[in-house]
């Protein structure tokens, strides 16, 4: 898209879906003709974090007015009143902000340890209030000490951008009730792997992930890692963002130089975010393909119901574990993290890296060693083809990638052997017409993760399905209305079996649509903007509460909520 086309200046949260229950909506009498100076707070379909019934602390963890970018700097004290042991942590960040503004990017970091990655809603002048969840147990053993905290949502106020944006953020500690257990959410003391089901539900993350880790390390300033030499268990999350206000914001829309268009790429739109160890490939991901509250050239999409994620801003998990026998040595290993495809010398990526270890408590070295390591030839072919009398253009594009790392490491209780698999696809059709005034996207990822573990009794593996999806098309029409039409999807699936059989699965799909217009190039009382959005939520399987389903559907017109639906 052309400059004026432009997409948004920024990033994304959970936003508390709990607000409405059953259904609800307005009457259509209560809906404007139009977009007015006012619309209902941001919500989403996502369900709110579930809550143990037992004795609660809260802390303040922080409580600040973003006007620039300078961050937010406090103190974490734990609680006193509920132990040390935990059976959940959640974060809550309260906001508000009112005027203009753009979206806004945002981190939290408690000893260092980057716990919440998120963006910000835009506001209507009379002003907005948003909240958000976000389960945060398994940075326990961080939060069991007092930790520097810093925060920062990067924030431009002057006499055009006028939006403060004022926040809080508290934790809610729940206290373990379980007698004679130690808190670490029904992990195995024998080799650190959670019995608990898979949950798409936090689609990149598989099931042996739910436990909570013995120690939450980050990467030195030379981007070097130092791991206990008991390490049994490894696991890598990357909070990976395209953002910034660049081409990168929305990568999946370059094209290649060949192409004329207003954001190009050598390699086009694919991109695979890699990590490696002492230069070893390690580990791929597909980045997920947020869209932020100004995105695809229309805020009027995203006021009431953001996009799949663009609020949580959930990070990649690698399972280094094959690598926990060389990583054991003691000795500081070189930790590289890299997008594919991203130009040389372009910024707009983040990737902050958090690593967590489950230790083995019997044995001060655990020794292992990489058995295989096998990556398979990267796919990224993006082919342009110029339509009639150059009216309509076209790019084609294929990306793709395969890893499989097997490592084994011998602890107190036996050899155990981890292999992980993983395979990655992208396809995508980019059509547009001179001057990009219109620009449509039809593009799908694929990440398919196998982990197998085998060791002491019947082999345990965890396979998760993650899909993205991405159809729209914006038009610059007569008089400068701008229309958008756009749907989006996060699905996953996740299935765990022991000896073969299938002891847990979930299934999650997230679908959003929106369809919104607006004349651009005026000023905002002169937009006449009117648009529909929806969200439906499903949650199957394990994850999904004793029903095993948890379903809403929410509908907008106009900034109205006109349907809050549950029930599956």
């Amino acid at each position: 898209m052309r400059s004026r086309l432009i997409m948004s200046m920024l990033t994304g949260v959970v936003v508390l879906a709990g607000t409405l229950a059953g259904a609800t909506g307005a009457r259509a009498a209560d809906v404007p003709a139009e977009f007015g100076t006012d619309w209902h707070d941001p919500v989403t379909a996502a369900p709110p974090v579930s809550k143990p019934d037992t004795k609660s602390c809260e802390v303040t963890l922080a409580e600040a007015r973003f006007r620039d970018f300078t961050p937010y700097r406090g103190t974490y004290t734990p609680p006193d009143d509920c132990g040390d042991r935990w059976s959940k942590v959640v974060l809550r960040l309260d906001g508000n902000v009112k005027g203009r503004q753009y979206d806004r990017l945002g981190y939290l970091r408690v000893g260092g340890v980057e716990i919440f990655r998120t963006s910000t809603p835009q506001p209507s002048p009379d002003g907005i209030e948003w909240s958000v969840e976000k389960d945060v147990t398994r940075y326990t053993p961080t939060l069991r000490r007092a930790q520097d905290v810093e925060m920062l949502i990067g924030n431009v106020v002057d006499d055009t951008y006028t939006g403060v944006i004022d926040v809080k953020v508290t934790l809610t500690f729940h206290a373990d009730g379980r007698d004679g257990r130690d808190g670490r959410d029904g992990r195995d003391a024998r080799d650190g792997r959670t019995s608990g089901p898979p949950d798409p539900g936090a689609p990149d993350r598989t099931a042996t992930e739910q436990a909570v880790p013995d120690r939450v390390l980050t990467l030195a300033a030379d981007s070097t890692l130092t791991t206990p030499r008991n390490s049994e268990r490894v696991i890598a999350e990357v909070y990976a963002t395209g953002s910034g206000g660049g081409c990168e914001e929305y990568w999946y829309l370059t094209v290649p130089p060949a192409a004329p268009y207003s954001c190009q790429a050598d390699d086009g739109p694919y991109r695979e975010v890699r990590i490696r160890i002492d230069g070893q490939l390690a580990g791929i991901a597909a980045p997920f393909p947020t869209v932020w509250t100004g995105g695809w050239s229309n805020p009027f999409l995203w006021y009431v119901v953001p996009g799949p994620r663009a609020f949580d801003v959930k990070p990649l998990t690698y399972d280094l574990t094959p690598f926990a026998g060389l990583l054991n040595d003691g000795r500081p290993h070189r930790i590289e993290v890299s997008v594919a495809g991203l130009p040389e010398g372009r910024a707009g990526w983040s990737t902050p890296v958090n690593v967590l270890v489950w230790q083995d408590e019997r044995r001060a070295h655990v020794p292992g060693g990489l058995v295989t390591s096998q990556a398979g030839t990267p796919v990224n072919s993006s082919t342009y083809a110029p339509g009639p009398e150059n009216q309509e253009h076209r790019v084609d594009t294929e990306g793709g990638g395969r890893l499989t790392v097997s490592g084994y490491v011998d602890t107190s209780h036996g050899r155990v052997t981890t292999t992980v698999s993983r395979t990655l696809a992208h396809t995508s059709t980019h059509r547009w017409t001179d001057g990009e005034t219109t620009d449509a996207l039809d593009a799908e990822w694929s990440d398919a993760e196998t982990v197998t573990v085998d060791g002491r009794g019947p082999a345990r593996s965890t396979r998760t399905q993650r899909t993205y999806t991405m159809d729209g098309t914006t038009t610059l029409g007569a008089g400068d209305r701008l229309r958008t039409v756009l749907t989006l999807g996060d699905r996953a699936t996740a299935v765990a079996t022991q000896g073969g059989r299938r002891t847990a699965w979930s299934r999650l799909d997230d679908t959003y649509a929106g369809d919104a217009t607006y004349t651009a190039n005026v000023p905002r009382d002169q937009r006449h903007a009117v648009g529909t959005t929806s969200e439906r939520y499903r949650l199957y399987g394990s994850q999904a509460g004793r029903s095993g389903c948890y379903s809403r559907t929410l509908t907008t017109v106009q900034g109205v909520l006109t349907e809050d639906r549950t029930g599956c």
